[in-house]
């Protein structure tokens, strides 16, 4: 019986948590949890050696909690440093985080589900430890770290951690709260810590300032470590160029720190006195003025700074989407029909940032509204009158903000809800308590207003009604018949450059970085165009020698003869202004002169891919073609992604892929290029009249004049993956049929064939990764003599076959690609990567005539 005894309580013993006991006068709280030991809510939590943090059960909400890491010393709430399961609470009763035998970390809900754990299965964990730095890791008996929530961050950078190229940064969704929200903070694609607002409606990159280049926000994109972190001094530096110092650097005594993505999209640095106690400073901030953060107020919504601080406001005729939640926005209270009356309303000193179809400079308030009411996508335009009457229409209204008091927004609203809006009144901006910032006595000003009678009345589609009472009509005939000889002697005798001039400096501001060159300029520089680079669907390309020595590439787009076409020629010149990739070939100046339409941009001395890849002896290795892979859909990841709209290439094929002097590619090509709102689904329209692009690379969706979204340059895309594999234009070894379009014959490559050959032979591989595997062989071109990484070349072939999906639903986007193929450059050689290999299948692979 007395064995029993002490075996029981040797049982219940090894039952008990592996977690010490609150501390007492002579015992401190433990560190470490042990294998099989576990943590429930209500226990005593994990404390650092320092005493400086904690980690256990927080409760978020009633009998809701997190299972995280927090600042001991910090007031109630604790600030959190790290939580595990941010997204998913669980049940305060029951729920426990455990140690298990086989070293997995594990957090189970009140029913025993697992809700969260390590990746350290079978790894000779033995114990959890949190240490003085805030990170919480997962190690062995040798002490090595198997698992670390450093890896793993969420809204906070703690000193001496990393954020690195799979780490990044996601803001609470709001105050309080530890649910992930719409910010982020990253490396990108192209090497550069973004701060990114990713709402259910847009994607948009806010800082550093989108609208510069990388050199003029002092970043650089040619170190791809991707790694920065905060010291525990206060500064923080980081791969792309990233540097600051927080304004109590230095402080002697026990400081804390942390760099924390805040729920409003600021990322800022907090100090706190350990030793003093107090609360947390703010001692750095990425935005100085938290307006300038987008997303912040969403749709329709207006940021402006009011005695409180920034608040949000919606204008006259809209109403919060949830008034507890200005993520959201506001709502019209009316619709607009298209060619219906409307007038336009005033806001005074405010500005909606980016999303503009249209740019117009020297014109007037009517010639721009009237581009307003052309277009029945766009629902406001903006006026400024600096610069002879600067004219952005809008075709989407977010970030709404206080501006300069000569900027004028105005909405469209229809005619026949004016009475039910006061027009008389002008309405203060209503404030509801963000963060508080400094503001100008203008910005607390801001008013919403309406535009006065004599600009709005009446309008009716394109039909303007304009009804005039003359007086006197035989003075005003001679008034009328002086100005016309007037006019006659005095403008039509001057001479006509000048009238051109005035003219073409419509472009200065849109492309105030661009050089403007003449077309003698460019005729001299090329030698009368003379040499020939290339030709293509918007013109050809010369070389040409600047005079400061420079070599150039000159594009002669097709002459501009109507108004239209110099309308094209503005937008995608704007357009062109806003790119800015080392994957994408950089313009450098441009021509409008008379009907000559021309773009200078650098000259790539290697040529196009076409040439390189079927141009004959040698063949281009293989580093090469999947460097090439790489950097194409980086910068076409760019254009879809990264920029403040969609822009898409519409042309993608070897010949506009240019190759400097290291192989590194270059997009080109920008005559077809569009701008692309996130609600728009066609290049240019939504049902497109004729085929735009290169027969064989173009999507079946242009034939089929389906809407054309950016999975048409993903499908051009995938078919230049496919002769970067093959080495041989798709057309010369697949199927070829024709198709008709409306009233225009197109040649489509049929890769339909290839899609389902790839698919029928896919199963999950077994055995080694390295193995030799007759189907990659036979695919790939012969000329490297089996010289090629067969990972890559698999995950290459995956990827163009998953591109060039008949519908479109089914394609990857641009950023998926690059992400797929960055991870497999990364990855290879390591043995831990799980393939899915096609099987060889002789004959299907000779049914599609591979030679």
């Amino acid at each position: 019986m007395r064995v029993l005894a002490i075996l029981l309580v040797i049982t219940t013993a090894a039952t008990l948590p592996h977690v010490a006991p609150a501390a007492s006068d002579d015992q401190r709280p433990t560190s470490i949890l042990w294998r099989r030991g576990s943590i429930a809510v209500g226990d005593d939590a994990l404390v650092s050696p320092s005493g400086d943090f904690s980690c256990g059960f927080h409760r978020v909400a009633t009998n809701a909690y997190v299972f995280a890491v927090w600042f001991t010393v910090s007031a109630d709430p604790p600030t959190l440093a790290w939580a595990a399961n941010r997204d998913a609470p669980v049940n305060g009763m029951g729920s426990r985080a455990e140690l298990l035998v086989d070293g997995t970390l594990v957090l189970r809900d009140f029913d025993g589900m697992a809700v969260w754990s390590t990746n350290t299965s079978g790894t000779g964990a033995d114990r959890a430890q949190l240490l003085d730095t805030g990170n919480l890791v997962v190690s062995d008996a040798a002490g090595r770290t198997l698992w670390q929530s450093f890896d793993w961050p969420t809204d906070t950078l703690l000193p001496g951690q990393l954020i690195t190229r799979r780490a990044r940064l996601v803001s609470a969704k709001a105050r309080g709260s530890t649910s992930s929200g719409y910010y982020s903070f990253y490396f990108d694609n192209f090497n550069i810590l973004n701060l990114v607002y990713d709402g259910p409606e847009i994607n948009m990159n806010y800082w550093p300032n989108p609208f510069k280049t990388w050199v003029e926000n002092k970043r650089t994109a040619f170190n791809s470590s991707r790694l920065g972190s905060l010291d525990d001094r206060g500064r923080f530096s980081a791969s792309d160029n990233l540097r600051f110092a927080v304004s109590d650097m230095g402080t002697t005594g026990h400081v804390m720190r942390r760099l924390t993505l805040d729920y409003d999209g600021n990322l800022r640095a907090y100090s706190l006195d350990a030793a003093g106690g107090g609360a947390w400073r703010i001692t750095w901030a990425a935005l100085g003025r938290q307006c300038s953060v987008h997303g912040i107020c969403g749709r329709y919504g207006v940021c402006a700074y009011g005695p409180a601080g920034p608040a949000c406001a919606c204008p006259e005729g809209f109403v919060p989407s949830d008034p507890g939640d200005w993520s959201k926005g506001c709502r019209r209270l009316f619709d607009i029909q298209c060619g219906e009356d409307v007038f336009f309303a005033e806001l005074a000193n405010v500005d909606y940032w980016g999303f503009d179809k249209k740019f117009r400079q020297k014109a007037t308030i009517d010639e721009c509204q009237q581009l307003c009411i052309d277009d029945c996508r766009c629902e406001a335009f903006a006026y400024k009158k600096g610069g002879g009457g600067l004219c952005y229409t809008k075709v989407s209204l977010w970030n709404g903000r206080s501006s300069d008091p000569i900027q004028f927004t105005y909405f469209k609203v229809p005619t026949r809800v004016e009475k039910k809006l006061n027009l008389s009144s002008m309405l203060r901006l209503r404030f509801d308590g963000h963060d508080c910032s400094t503001a100008t006595t203008q910005e607390r000003n801001a008013s919403v207003g309406y535009l006065p009678s004599r600009h709005l009345k009446n309008f009716s589609g394109s039909k303007i009604k304009f009804v005039y009472l003359y007086s006197f009509i035989g003075g005003l005939f001679v008034v009328e018949a002086v100005v016309i000889i007037a006019g006659y002697l005095l403008v039509f005798r001057a001479d006509q450059a000048a009238v051109q001039h005035v003219h073409d400096d419509g472009y200065t501001l849109a492309m105030s970085h661009f050089r403007k060159f003449a077309y003698d300029e460019l005729s001299i520089a090329t030698c009368d165009f003379g040499e020939e680079l290339g030709r293509g669907a918007s013109g050809a390309a010369y070389k040409g020698v600047l005079d400061d020595g420079r070599d150039v590439a000159v594009t002669r787009l097709m002459e501009a003869t109507t108004p239209q076409a110099e309308e094209v020629f503005r937008s995608e010149l704007s357009v062109i202004g806003r790119i800015n990739h080392m994957n994408l070939v950089r313009i450098w100046g441009f021509c409008s002169e008379r009907s000559h339409r021309l773009l200078v941009s650098e000259y790539v001395e290697n040529g196009s891919l076409a040439k390189a890849l079927f141009g004959g002896e040698p063949a281009l290795g293989w580093p090469s073609r999947y460097k090439i892979a790489v950097g194409v859909a980086k910068g076409l990841a760019y254009l879809h992604h990264e920029c403040l709209e969609w822009i898409l290439h519409c042309d993608i094929k070897p010949e506009n892929v240019l190759l400097d002097a290291d192989l590194e590619p270059k997009i080109t090509g920008f005559g077809l290029v569009k701008l692309l709102s996130r609600e728009e689904d066609a290049c240019g329209s939504k049902a497109p009249s004729r085929v735009q692009g290169t027969r064989g690379y173009v999507a079946p969706e242009w034939a089929l004049s389906l809407p054309i979204t950016g999975k048409a340059d993903v499908y051009s895309f995938g078919v230049v993956l496919l002769e970067l594999l093959r080495g041989q234009r798709v057309s010369e070894w697949a199927v070829v049929d024709g198709v008709v379009a409306g009233d225009e014959e197109v040649a489509r490559v049929d890769l339909q064939q290839i899609v389902a050959w790839f698919q029928d032979q896919t199963l999950e591989c077994q055995g080694d990764q390295s193995a030799p595997a007759p189907w990659l062989e036979e695919f790939v071109d012969a000329r490297l003599l089996g010289d090629f990484d067969r990972l890559q070349a698999a995950a290459m072939l995956e990827v163009a076959v998953s591109c060039v999906e008949g519908d479109p639903s089914r394609r990857p986007s641009m950023n998926a690609v690059a992400q797929k193929l960055l991870s497999t450059q990364d990855a290879v050689g390591s043995a831990s990567l799980r393939r899915v290999c096609p099987v060889p299948s002789h004959g299907r692979i000779n049914s599609l005539r591979f030679i």
